[in-house]
């Protein structure tokens, strides 16, 4: 058993053995921003100011060579050794904020729907108590018995007091869980779910318009949060902005186009890459390059972008040239990661006293 010590706050997380910073973290009820859990995306990168740790093998776009040099690990992979680690993490960030997730929840699939082309979507009942997670949150599903590996998926549904959720998965021809998920699970499949994890989730205390931009199932956890924002009265406008290739990949149009005429403070507004129609309601190009066409402002407005890392990274720049605030801009990227190797010695970091 060891020790995470949060510096400056001085706060401290016992870590099992073999268990990652960022799964003690979150088990203590901590919010660590992260995305993959796979060493891929960058997210969960911290400065290590004592201690000793394995990280793991990571991709160099996630953490270069440099920032090792420097002190820097991803907590998605690093587990301690030492019996004390120190990482640097403000004391805002250290109070508690999310409900600590649980592993292997048996679930059963309840309905599958064929959502585009590439994307179908999973409704999953729990066998047990219900699983406690805030709309924007992701839960990891496999089954690494078949070669099907532990990936993460968006849940597209806020909470339901028979704890329902729904996922949708795009399937990618180098995919193996997703083709695992696509091929083999149907209806009365039971399955088992670890979560929820993930911080891309709403400040329900921040009273803004709210803008949000998705591509292909990126979708999803934006879904999450606007049922929760407009389920609960949310009076402030509702944008949503999503991208797609052709006609045949947009898709909830009937859940969104529901919003629409329930909720006068919502607009839905698709826009395709790859296709021109015939149909007023839907626009043709990027959203980076859209967005000043619908948009003069956004200064005042809560942004959320969540797909894949150069869609997200260009419309967060696009919104912040509009003037949006970076401490209410909110991001979920999908980034690809590699099957688990085993940890080489040189990914042993041992850090001295700061």
């Amino acid at each position: 058993m060891s020790h995470i010590r949060l510096h400056p706050s001085g706060r401290r997380v016992e870590c099992r053995d073999g268990e990652t910073v960022l799964s003690a973290l979150e088990r203590a009820g901590y919010a660590l921003p992260n995305n993959c859990r796979a060493g891929a995306c960058g997210e969960c990168k911290v400065r290590v100011h004592s201690g000793t740790f394995g990280q793991g093998v990571v991709l160099d776009m996630a953490l270069s060579p440099e920032e090792r040099k420097q002190g820097y690990g991803l907590m998605c992979m690093a587990k301690p050794i030492s019996d004390e680690l120190v990482i640097e993490w403000g004391t805002t960030d250290a109070q508690p904020k999310l409900f600590p997730p649980r592993e292997e929840m048996p679930f059963v699939v309840i309905n599958r729907i064929v959502r585009t082309p590439r994307i179908i979507e999973l409704a999953l009942r729990p066998l047990g108590a219900p699983m406690r997670y805030w709309p924007g949150q992701y839960v990891m599903l496999g089954r690494p018995e078949q070669s099907a590996p532990m990936r993460s998926y968006s849940v597209a549904n806020a909470p339901r007091p028979d704890g329902e959720i729904t996922l949708q998965v795009s399937r990618t021809n180098d995919g193996l869980t997703s083709r695992w998920i696509h091929e083999s699970l149907m209806p009365g499949s039971i399955v088992k779910i670890s979560g929820p994890y993930g911080t891309f989730i709403g400040d329900a205390s921040v009273e803004t318009p709210v803008l949000c931009m998705a591509a292909g199932s990126g979708l999803a956890p934006i879904l999450a949060l606007g049922d929760a924002a407009l389920r609960r009265g949310y009076h402030q406008p509702v944008t949503f902005l999503f991208s797609a290739r052709t006609r045949a990949d947009i898709y909830d149009q009937g859940l969104l186009a529901y919003w629409q005429a329930r909720y006068r403070n919502f607009r839905f507004i698709s826009t395709l890459t790859r296709e021109r129609v015939d149909e007023p309601e839907i626009l043709h190009g990027r959203i980076p390059e859209l967005l000043p066409t619908l948009f003069s402002d956004l200064s005042e407005y809560s942004v959320f972008a969540a797909g894949g890392p150069q869609f997200v990274e260009a419309c967060v720049a696009a919104a912040r040239r509009l003037g949006a605030r970076p401490v209410l801009i909110h991001t979920e990227r999908y980034v690809r990661v590699q099957q688990a190797e085993t940890p080489p010695q040189d990914r042993l970091v041992a850090m001295s006293g700061s």
